[in-house]
């Protein structure tokens, strides 16, 4: 069996090039982009690396098929025919999922219930046996067909990479953790700056700045159901939480501020920056945007202001946005960026965006609108 398979990782829409660039970071560099997914070769190793490390990808699936399928006896038969037994091991547990995409197979229960008998008549010419008891570590299979092309992936995140293990408590409208990371890297943000995200809710901008500033694996303190698979093995596991180990810098000093007018968020934020590690690190306060004030210069602020989905009130978004368009004007040096709905954004911030750039905050179409500041590096 090679050590060398197809990887897929998945990203929101809009996220794609930012985790290519965090991929190629790390040492990849054959790969392929498309909407909502990067595909690159990698082994074991590469597998427990990837999941701990990518700070904007949604998880990590291993593909063990592609395929064209126009009938159900060439999805069975197709499926059938893959190596199942190298990574499946007799008590696997194997559930099927599927989707169905402008394909003529477009019965997803019947998909996903033809793939699952093909995997069970596969693993039984293997393991000479006629039952299996699935009562082993988890295999999430996913069958996914895309304009008649089927592709067979095994997730090996378990819960998504957004689930950092620090968020236990969040607000009403919680900041995905992969965006805030995106909107963060998007910045080029540097720990030797000051970072201040004013609406700060459940601290998650301030938190991710702080693991990048640090160079924490956003997945350190998390687990993943491929720990489980004896086709990676716990060594390579070991080998990977090492490496984050080692690679992270706890010494680097932060300058991270979260501000919010709402007392319970600032409570809530310092609870889960405590449950993160950073409790006396990041600065939390209760303050409303118009009282920020400060003598630091090249600053980044980011945030997520109200727009509309979560608070009704539009004369409240308009004073709001005039109050970071005063912020701009008077803190010359720094440079402002803020994701948003608001479609008069730029409008009551009083001068268009340095740079826009579209994002999807779960599923609302949002603008990335950036502000650079004097000393700002694209």
């Amino acid at each position: 069996m090679t050590d060398k398979w197809t990887l897929i990782a998945t990203t929101a829409m809009g996220l794609e090039a930012i985790a290519a660039r965090e991929l190629k970071n790390l040492g990849y560099d054959d790969l392929k982009v498309e909407n909502g997914r990067i595909l690159f070769s990698g082994g074991a190793r590469d597998i427990c690396r990837c999941n701990l490390w990518l700070r904007t990808a949604d998880r990590l699936r291993l593909q063990i098929g592609c395929f064209k399928a126009t009938t159900f006896d060439e999805l069975f038969e197709q499926t059938k025919a893959l190596p199942w037994a190298d990574f499946l091991p007799e008590n696997a547990l194997f559930p099927v999922t599927g989707k169905s995409h402008k394909s003529l197979l477009h019965s997803v229960p019947d998909c996903q219930a033809i793939v699952k008998k093909a995997i069970v008549e596969s693993l039984k010419t293997h393991y000479h046996q006629e039952w299996f008891q699935e009562d082993g570590p988890m295999f999430k299979i996913q069958v996914a067909i895309e304009k008649d092309w089927a592709t067979l992936s095994i997730d090996t995140s378990g819960e998504g990479l957004h689930k950092r293990g620090y968020r236990r408590l969040h607000n009403l409208a919680p900041l995905k953790e992969t965006l805030a990371s995106a909107m963060i890297l998007l910045s080029r943000w540097t720990p030797d700056r000051p970072f201040v995200d004013p609406f700060c809710g459940s601290g998650t901008l301030p938190i991710e700045a702080a693991m990048i500033g640090q160079n924490i694996a956003p997945g350190f303190n998390r687990g993943f159901v491929s720990e489980s698979w004896p086709v990676i093995g716990k060594e390579n596991w070991a080998n990977a939480r090492d490496e984050a180990e080692n690679k992270a810098n706890y010494d680097q000093p932060l300058m991270i501020l979260g501000s919010d007018i709402d007392h319970k968020m600032v409570e809530l934020s310092e609870h889960n920056a405590l449950e993160a590690g950073f409790g006396g690190l990041i600065t939390f306060k209760q303050m409303q945007v118009a009282d920020f004030t400060t003598k630091d210069e090249n600053g980044c602020m980011i945030g997520n202001p109200p727009y509309g989905e979560r608070m009704g009130d539009e004369q409240q978004i308009q004073a709001i946005c005039k109050d970071l368009g005063n912020l701009y004007k008077t803190y010359k040096s720094w440079s402002l960026y803020f994701i948003s709905s608001f479609e008069q954004f730029e409008t009551y911030f009083g001068r268009p965006a340095s740079k826009k750039r579209k994002l999807y905050n779960g599923r609302i179409r949002t603008d990335y609108f950036q502000y650079f500041g004097k000393k700002h590096i694209d």
